[in-house]
C-alpha cells in the first residue's frame, strides 16, 4: 500500500523519524486499538491515537458528559454536556482525522461481552477508574493474548504499565501487580479526591505514547515495569513488576 500525497503530508513528522518511517506509519494505519473509557485518560489518549493515524479505534463508554468532566476530559466540549461520551469523542476524532475508523460501544464492559468486544482489537487501553473492570479487562486480555496498556490517576500523580504475559517469560499481568480487588466501598475516584486537570493530560498522553511505541516497535516499552509520575514534585521513576508464578490469571498451570 502506497501513501497518498495527503497522507505523506499529514504524517510527515512520523515518516521522517528513522525509527518509525513509512513502515511504522503503515503499522499504525493497520492497528486496532480499543480504549475503555473516554474520560480523563481516554480523552487525550484518543486524540493522539487518532492524530497518529491508528487505523481502527474502538471506544467503550456508556457514560454521559457532565459539566464537571470538562475541566480535564478535553475531548468533550460544553455543547456536549448530556451526550454520550462515546458519541462525543467519535465526532471530535473524525473531525481531527477522517481517515481513522471509529467504532463506538456505548455500553458497560461486563463479563458477558468482554471477550466479544476485546477480541476484535490488537491492543487494549484501560482508562477506567474501578478495579472490578480493570481485573475483567486484564483477565480477558490474558485469555485472548492481547496487549494491555493500563494507567491510573490520582490528584497530582499517575502510573502507566504495559501487560503482555504471552510475549515472554517473566512478564506479568495486571493481577500479578494487584491480585485481589480492593473493597469497592474503599474505592475513590476524581469526584472524591479531586484532580488537577492537566495531570490527566500528562498521563493520558504517556499512555498514548506507550501504545504508539508498542505498535511501531520504537524504543523501550513498559512491559514488566511501571512508570510513576508525580507532578506535584515533578518526579518520575520506573519500577520493576515481577511475575507471580501463582497468579490465578497468568501463572503456571493457567
Amino acid at each position: 500500500m502506497d501513501f497518498t500525497d495527503e497522507q505523506l503530508e499529514r504524517y510527515a513528522r512520523h515518516i521522517i523519524l528513522k525509527e518509525v518511517g513509512g513502515a511504522g506509519q503503515m503499522a499504525l494505519s493497520q492497528a486496532k486499538v480499543l480504549v475503555v473509557g473516554a474520560g480523563g485518560l481516554g480523552a487525550p489518549m484518543l486524540m493522539y491515537l487518532a492524530a497518529a493515524g491508528v487505523g481502527t479505534i474502538g471506544i467503550v463508554d456508556n457514560d454521559h458528559v457532565e459539566l464537571s468532566n470538562l475541566q480535564r476530559q478535553i475531548i468533550h466540549h460544553t455543547p456536549d454536556v448530556g451526550a454520550l461520551k462515546a458519541e462525543s469523542a467519535k465526532a471530535k476524532l473524525e473531525a481531527l482525522n477522517p481517515e481513522v475508523t471509529i467504532n463506538i460501544i456505548p455500553k458497560r464492559l461486563v463479563s458477558e461481552n468482554a471477550e466479544s468486544i476485546i477480541g476484535g482489537y490488537d491492543i487494549v487501553a484501560d482508562g477506567t477508574d474501578n478495579f472490578k473492570t480493570r481485573h475483567l479487562i486484564s483477565d480477558t486480555c490474558v485469555k485472548l493474548e492481547k496487549v494491555l496498556v493500563s494507567a491510573a490517576l490520582g490528584p497530582y500523580e499517575g502510573q502507566i504499565a504495559t501487560f503482555k504475559p504471552h510475549a515472554g517469560e517473566g512478564l506479568p499481568c495486571y493481577r500479578c501487580f494487584l491480585p485481589i480487588e480492593p473493597d469497592p466501598s474503599q474505592e475513590r475516584t476524581c469526584s472524591d479526591f479531586g484532580i488537577l486537570g492537566a495531570v490527566a493530560g500528562v498521563v493520558g498522553s504517556l499512555q498514548a505514547l506507550e501504545i504508539l511505541k508498542e505498535i511501531t516497535g520504537v524504543g523501550d516499552g513498559l512491559a514488566g515495569k511501571m512508570l510513576m509520575v508525580d507532578t506535584f514534585s515533578m518526579n518520575v521513576r520506573k519500577i520493576g513488576l515481577p511475575k507471580d508464578p501463582g497468579c490465578p490469571s497468568c501463572g503456571e498451570g493457567n
